[in-house]
């Protein structure tokens, strides 16, 4: 006869042979690509080569453009340039299903109607694709060198609930910075800027992607009092329109990061490709 302390013994054996899995980490790979100007020389078949090459290979979920998606042109030349710009993004990113947003450069400033036919609002926010709405995308619109005051009015209602991947044109003057100070923010836009993230946000933006500059450069750490865990980044240019050369080699290329979801837990890698 089998006691009952015997069968409470099989039923515990039982459940501790069937461990709980842990859910597998998710990595969302994509793409950020810098200025094209595309309508200044050959940018517009630089742009394309670069596009095409940054969505080949590792399965990319979203594509970055970081404003000055086309030159300074302006009425029909500008809506010819806009539309070229737009075609290309369709006719590579469309077959592959990958969703693109592009922020507004200081290129298209005065041509924000254009803008907005082809490429869509100048600031916003929207679920980060492929993270099950946890990772919010946010561009804003520093065009003019300064924030809008709907950009910093959408960073004042940032929701601790989730996290975030925020890019601009203009970079922000944060502690260290190489890049050639006529193409940073101002002290005071770069503390305006950061103020208006509600301080139990802080800890959940992820990273910060920014242009302008044509060329590549990045702070991982404190990047700001109260920012510990985020990462800043500028891109380098990705047109004909003055890509900066050094000994270490151009400033043309993009970007290619890759996001980890381990747990509630984000990690976040970026490698610069340079043409």
């Amino acid at each position: 006869m089998i006691r009952n302390n015997q069968k409470l013994s099989k039923v515990k054996l039982f459940f501790k042979s069937k461990p709980v899995r842990k859910a597998a980490a998710q990595v969302i790979n994509f793409t950020i690509i810098g200025d094209s100007h595309v309508g200044y020389g050959n940018g517009l078949s630089i742009y394309k080569s670069l596009l095409s090459k940054a969505v080949k290979t590792g399965n990319k979920k979203f594509v970055i453009f970081g404003g000055d998606n086309k030159h300074g042109s302006t009425g029909t030349a500008a809506d010819v340039d806009y539309k070229a710009f737009k075609d290309v993004a369709r006719g590579i990113l469309g077959p592959k299903n990958i969703p693109f947003k592009a922020s507004i450069g200081n290129w298209e400033d005065n041509t924000r109607v254009l803008f907005k036919r082809y490429l869509g609002n100048v600031l916003g926010q929207m679920n980060f694709p492929g993270t099950n709405g946890k990772v919010k995308y946010v561009w804003l619109d520093n065009a003019p060198g300064k924030f809008s005051f709907a950009s910093i009015n959408l960073l004042k209602k940032l929701d601790p609930n989730f996290y975030y991947i925020i890019d601009c044109h203009w970079p922000l003057k944060v502690k260290g910075i190489t890049v050639d100070p006529t193409h940073v923010l101002s002290q005071n836009e770069t503390d305006h800027f950061f103020n208006a993230i509600p301080s139990n946000v802080r800890n959940n933006v992820i990273a910060i992607f920014t242009h302008h500059a044509h060329t590549f450069y990045e702070k991982l750490t404190n990047i700001y009092p109260g920012f510990t865990k985020t990462k800043f980044y500028v891109c380098g240019c990705s047109g004909a329109y003055q890509c900066k050369c050094n000994s270490s080699g151009c400033g043309r290329g993009y970007y290619e990061a890759a996001l980890t979801i381990n747990n509630n837990q984000f990690d976040l890698t970026v490698k610069g490709v340079k043409s």
